[in-house]
């Protein structure tokens, strides 16, 4: 997943943001509310779903392309499993490349007042292993997903889940906001989901991301055979 240009790009996004932050703190001298409201947009509403894009895609979509996933399916392995690992690799990139770089960027602008750091790194982390789970599960479901995943990043969670009220409860960008909210303390980011319900959200979400890719897997396993 992180060969050819994957890592380059992935490498690329994680340092804008931290050049990004770097350049606030110097120039501009953020404070918290400013720092948090640039995480919100830039980290959680943007680059994050290219992230989960990438990563989640990139775990298993060029075996599929390319026709070497039958190799890996004539195994005596769980179809199951061969998603859960996929996934946990996935789910380790974005905790390396999207919320590491998260916290360290709200730690160069914020320092550790309000715990703005730690808030923005946990929602990006929890949003992170949702988005490696659905693009995943995309993958295996069709061949262009990229595509189909490039629109539903860019249009529905920048878009669409953060300035329409009415989608705002199926954002998993949204969901995220939610979690940091909670973290970060009363009046510096504001939510529009409870974190009761993006909790359970969350957690449905990549459950059911998660089980859907393995029936698809399984469906893809019998196309071959035939």
């Amino acid at each position: 997943m992180l060969g050819g240009r994957r890592i380059i790009l992935l490498a690329a996004l994680a340092a804008l943001l931290l050049a990004l932050a770097v350049f606030l703190r110097l120039v501009v001298d953020v404070n918290e509310a400013e720092a948090a409201d640039l995480l919100r947009g830039v980290s959680l509403g943007t680059l994050l779903p290219l992230f989960g894009l990438i990563v989640g895609t990139g775990a298993i979509g060029p075996e599929i392309d390319d026709g070497s996933i039958v190799y890996l399916l004539s195994k005596p392995v769980p179809r199951s499993t061969i998603i859960h690992s996929k996934l946990a690799v996935a789910v380790t990139a974005m905790l390396v490349f999207a919320a590491l770089p998260t916290f360290l960027a709200g730690l160069i602008m914020a320092g550790g007042s309000g715990d703005v750091a730690v808030g923005f790194g946990v929602g990006a982390f929890a949003a992170g292993a949702v988005y490696s789970a659905i693009f995943l599960l995309l993958a295996t479901a069709m061949r262009h997903a990229v595509v189909l995943g490039l629109v539903y990043a860019l249009i529905w969670e920048s878009l669409v889940g953060s300035f329409v009220p009415g989608a705002q409860v199926l954002s998993v960008h949204q969901w995220a906001v939610s979690v940091t909210a909670a973290i970060t303390g009363p009046g510096t980011v504001d939510s529009n989901v409870g974190l009761g319900m993006a909790i359970v959200l969350l957690a449905a979400a990549f459950a059911a991301a998660t089980w859907y890719a393995g029936q698809r897997l399984r469906v893809h396993t019998l196309a071959g055979d035939e």
